[in-house]
């Protein structure tokens, strides 16, 4: 058989393929570390579906169910709708980075044996704390409260609508900053700049309220460092859950004040501030005051005392923080 020398094309395949797959693994590098999905990658997915998820959904309540929405002064039909939307943004997001990395849906931070205890001790902490800030502003005289002019069954009524609305973003906000981005940043550059990254972000994305004053800004931060902290020690969100959702409650429903400059329709009372803003917090409303920053660290504080001492195994021990 008479010998041919290969084609150039013939020979010029080798050399090409293999650059591909040189490039192919480069990629992949960029995209795959040694236990898998690299956690930047995943925390990009999981905030691109959150916003892609809430954006639509959100467009299509804004456009064909609801119409016009004023913000500034939301009725509670309006805002169970929205935060619908946004926890269903959240729920969707949480399971398919669930289901990429194989675990259960409530691996990030909704498992606990004493879920119920936790949620409801959170709710308690989080009333009482509002209670104690009201009732510092009233005494100062930074707020007045009259009661509003809703019937018996309009107030009941209310009440549980406003309650299903906070309970509902405390959900979503949780879930969102504290849940799988929490657990997923952490692996990677620890649980402490994981919760610092997070709540600037949180304080960050008040900005966004109408209202909302730099003091605002910097007491949001401030409660999501109180609100990983609970994580840290108990490896749940119930807690943060009840804490969040019955401090928006009574500041917006119960005292009828301003919610980062947002007003709840068919509050119990109504709220007026008075003097200097800074203490007052202003059209922000009382989280917008300065007596916010040592009432969390009083928090923070009891926290430690409640859970620092106690040996409790949480999926972060052993981390560092």
């Amino acid at each position: 058989m008479e010998h041919r020398p290969a084609s150039a094309d013939a020979a010029s395949t080798p050399t090409s393929t293999s650059t591909s797959i040189r490039r192919g693994g480069k990629l992949r590098r960029i995209v795959i570390g040694r236990d898998g999905i690299r956690t930047g990658w995943l925390a990009l997915l999981f905030i691109v579906i959150v916003g892609s998820v809430a954006f639509g959904l959100s467009f299509v309540v804004r456009h064909f169910v609801l119409g016009p929405v004023n913000f500034h002064a939301l009725p509670a039909g309006s805002a169970l709708l929205m935060e619908g939307v946004q926890v269903a943004a959240a729920a969707i997001a949480t399971g398919v980075l669930a289901a990429i990395e194989r675990k259960s849906f409530f691996s990030f931070g909704l498992q606990s044996t004493a879920r119920g205890l936790r949620f409801v001790s959170g709710v308690v902490c989080g009333f009482v704390a509002i209670s104690a800030l009201v009732l510092i502003l009233l005494k100062a005289g930074l707020l007045q409260l009259n009661a509003s002019t809703l019937q018996a069954s309009e107030a009941w009524k209310y009440a549980a609508m406003w309650a299903g609305v906070f309970l509902m973003a405390g959900l979503f906000e949780e879930t969102v900053l504290r849940g799988y981005l929490q657990y997923a940043l952490a692996r990677r550059i620890g649980f402490g700049w994981a919760a610092i990254l997070l709540s600037v972000l949180f304080g960050g994305l008040h900005g966004w309220n109408p209202g909302e004053t730099p003091v605002g800004l910097v007491t949001a931060v401030l409660a999501g460092l109180v609100f990983c902290l609970s994580l840290w020690y108990t490896g749940s969100l119930w807690w943060a859950i009840g804490f969040h959702a019955a401090w928006d409650w009574g500041e917006s429903y119960f005292y009828g004040t301003s919610d980062s400059g947002e007003i709840s329709l068919g509050s119990l009372f109504r709220a007026h501030p008075i003097g200097n803003v800074l203490l007052s917090g202003g059209a922000t409303g009382p989280e917008g005051s300065v007596l916010v920053i040592p009432l969390l660290i009083v928090v923070a504080a009891l926290m430690w005392a409640w859970w620092g001492r106690r040996k409790v195994k949480t999926p972060f021990a052993g981390r560092t923080a």
